[in-house]
């Protein structure tokens, strides 16, 4: 009845599995017949080419003067937005300190080339709601009918009048906790309240309409926080200074905002329709001159002081000069990139069959699968999250490969080594997965904490790498648990593979197994003829030999003894 029941599970994963792969292909059917997708992964900058724009600043007020400092800021700007508008693999960087040159695969939409010519929009708005960064429920939000509705014409920024039912209900559905969503560059009306997330935190906000400009901003810089006495108080802060015209409309608002409780005593720097800090106030501020404190590192009171500095000379680009690139690497480079793979390929089949016989076709139905989905999955995310495979990304694949087969060859040895202590097949199985699976979710989940390491602490075409590297561990997972262990499972009970055929893999003899003893009177082979045995397969029976840990050996000695103690027993009987 139990085998019945492990038949019947085997076949049912392997219907979900099928069910999968249909449900990506339809997904991947749709989006080709709507002409927003396509069956080949999109391919990144060093393998199918793009264009290059040359960008000249320019900074408004009629300057013309940009520092390195500021230039290393606008570029970095620049990847933000463009990463953030999900392109990826671009390469951005400067031109004789003076020009930005920025290379992207294929060609750039209108919504890119804005973000990218766009200067940086630096603005402080008053706090008027905050809340945790996830989406409200559906069936939590609140009703129609309690919606906030204004009831005069706002007096000042943090007025509450500001907060009609429609923002009120765009602020529900925002999830700041979705890191789209949360990177989401958009243009603001500054005099129009606004929905923002602080991605940092995941907090998001109802902001009021702008009442300082980051152009007020004279400059910003980090340090130690110092004591009435001059001592450190070993607290980083940024420390930033305004203008006349900010400093006077800095006064205002903070004799406001101090006055206030709870959100509506906090203000908002917002850069790009993202808010970077939200402190409170804690007194008036007549000088211009505010100190920014809290859980700053000496790295994270930098970031902010150099995004403030950046707010006090917005700096805007325009296209000088655009082309289209060709490949860095170009198709030659891809096809030797899939050649090394199908040879990496073959020669794990060759090694499948020669050390696993016929078994060695359930690696390669394993590998194809797990191939076919990783496949879909870059196809989707092409479409979805504009995700390119570069070069790097190829040869992540083709690492993919090795570490994939390790997760049956651990699975095959466990059904090998039960074989060897004299179990039949479906129990070997059974017994075998029980051992397999611990050692491959350990060995799968050292991959992806590797994998998504290196993607965080990595730049350029080493992300593509890592990228990969974690998708295809989460590939081979689901194959071994859908595909190659229920496959093992049905293959057990077939004629050819459940008697050990010599050329199925499984042979318990050519293993050098040893039978158990059986009780009632039936008894391991006499020591003779285990020789004899072991004898014929001298070579297999020192490799099982050699497998045992101590204890097995121990364990084995003691049911030999145990066995030959109740044989004895039965004949003086």
């Amino acid at each position: 009845m139990a085998r019945l029941r492990s038949t019947t599970a085997a076949r049912r994963t392997l219907i979900w599995l099928c069910v999968l792969f249909v449900a990506l292909t339809a997904v991947l059917a749709g989006g080709v017949l709507s002409g927003k997708a396509s069956w080949a992964p999109k391919l990144a900058l060093d393998l199918e080419g793009g264009t290059q724009m040359i960008l000249a600043p320019k900074v408004q007020g009629g300057g013309d003067q940009i520092s390195a400092e500021q230039l290393n800021q606008a570029v970095e700007i620049i990847r933000q937005r463009v990463d953030g508008s999900g392109v990826a693999e671009a390469e951005i960087s400067t031109q004789s300190g003076r020009n930005v040159v920025v290379s992207l695969p294929g060609v750039p939409d209108t919504k890119t080339r804005n973000l990218i010519q766009a200067s940086a929009n630096m603005e402080f708005r008053p706090v008027l709601v905050a809340a945790a960064g996830a989406a409200v429920p559906a069936e939590s939000r609140t009703p129609k009918d309690q919606l906030p509705k204004p009831t005069a014409k706002p007096t000042n920024a943090s007025d509450e009048n500001w907060v009609t039912a429609a923002l009120y209900q765009e602020f529900e559905a925002k999830n700041c906790l979705d890191p789209a969503a949360a990177a989401e560059v958009k243009e603001d009306d500054p005099a129009k309240p606004m929905v923002a997330c602080e991605p940092g935190t995941g907090t998001k906000y109802i902001l009021g309409p702008v009442e300082v400009p980051g152009t007020d901003i004279a400059s910003a810089s980090f340090g130690q926080v110092r004591g009435n006495q001059g001592q450190s108080l070993n607290q980083w802060a940024v420390n930033i200074e305004f203008n006349a015209e900010g400093t006077a409309a800095f006064k205002k608002v903070t004799e406001r905002l101090f006055s206030l409780t709870g959100a509506q005593n906090q203000f908002a720097i917002v850069l790009d329709g993202q808010v970077i800090s939200a402190p409170t106030t804690n007194a008036v501020i007549p000088d211009g001159k505010p100190q920014i404190t809290g859980n700053f590192t000496e790295d994270s009171a930098r970031v902010l002081s150099e995004q403030l500095k950046y707010g006090a000379l917005p700096i805007s680009f325009e296209i000088q000069s655009e082309q289209q690139i060709s490949a860095t690497l170009g198709a030659e480079q891809l096809r030797m990139g899939l050649l090394a793979g199908l040879i990496g390929l073959l020669l794990v089949a060759v090694y499948s069959f020669f050390q696993y016989r016929l078994l060695g076709l359930v690696t390669i139905a394993s590998l194809v699968v797990a191939g076919g989905l990783t496949y879909l999955a870059i196809a989707l995310l092409g479409w979805t999250e504009n995700y390119r495979l570069s070069l790097a990304g190829v040869a992540g694949l083709i690492v993919a490969i090795g570490q994939t087969a390790d997760s049956f060859i651990v699975y095959f040895e466990r059904i090998r080594d039960e074989l060897r202590d004299g179990r039949g097949l479906v129990s070997a199985v059974d017994n075998g997965w029980k051992r397999a699976k611990r050692t491959v979710l350990a060995s799968k989940a050292v991959n992806l904490l590797a994998a998504i390491v290196l993607y965080f602490v990595a730049v350029g075409n080493v992300r593509g790498f890592a990228f990969t590297l974690g998708l295809t561990a989460v590939a081979d997972l689901l194959v071994v648990f859908l595909f190659t262990h229920p496959v093992m499972v049905l293959l057990a009970r077939t004629r050819f593979f459940g008697e050990g055929h010599r050329l199925s893999g499984l042979d318990p003899r050519l293993l050098g197994a040893v039978p158990l003893y059986r009780g009632a009177g039936r008894l391991r082979q006499p020591t003779e003829a285990r020789l004899k045995v072991r004898s014929k397969n001298a070579g297999a029976a020192a490799e099982a030999v050699r497998r045992q840990t101590i204890a097995e050996r121990k364990a084995e000695q003691q049911r030999e003894a145990s066995a030959v103690g109740r044989g004895t027993d039965k004949e003086s009987n």
